[in-house]
């Protein structure tokens, strides 16, 4: 007896493709806000103490298309997911390092950022 294969959903590759723009996209988003971010906070307040700068930049690094195929070039492949995961690590770790030495808080006061800025 021969059985035929369950029929596909015609429209399943569409939906990967469009989960693919989307994280790539993301992903770019990531690495121009938060890297760009980043940056710009050590440009104008300078690479010493440690600052959310530092943070910034290297998880907009980690979560950049561009480092993701140089790994994948020297033979170290991430998931998307994991690259996303090890970038917001970061700057949750920032946020904790700020708590740590008392510069700041963990969590973002958003009543004062229409004043001061969240950052």
């Amino acid at each position: 007896m021969v059985t035929t294969p369950p029929k596909r959903n015609p429209l399943l590759p569409l939906f990967y493709s469009w989960g693919q723009k989307l994280g790539w996209l993301a992903a770019w988003g990531w690495t121009i806000i938060a890297g760009g971010g980043g940056l710009g906070l050590l440009i104008t307040r300078g690479p010493l103490p440690l600052t959310n700068g530092w943070f910034a930049l290297f998880s907009g690094i980690s979560a950049c298309p561009l480092s993701a195929w140089l790994l994948k070039k020297y033979g170290i492949t991430l998931s998307g997911w994991a690259r996303f995961a090890i970038a917001f690590l970061i700057i949750v770790v920032g946020r904790l390092v700020l708590k740590i030495e008392g510069r700041g808080t963990f969590l973002i006061d958003l009543s004062r950022c229409w004043k001061e800025g969240c950052f």
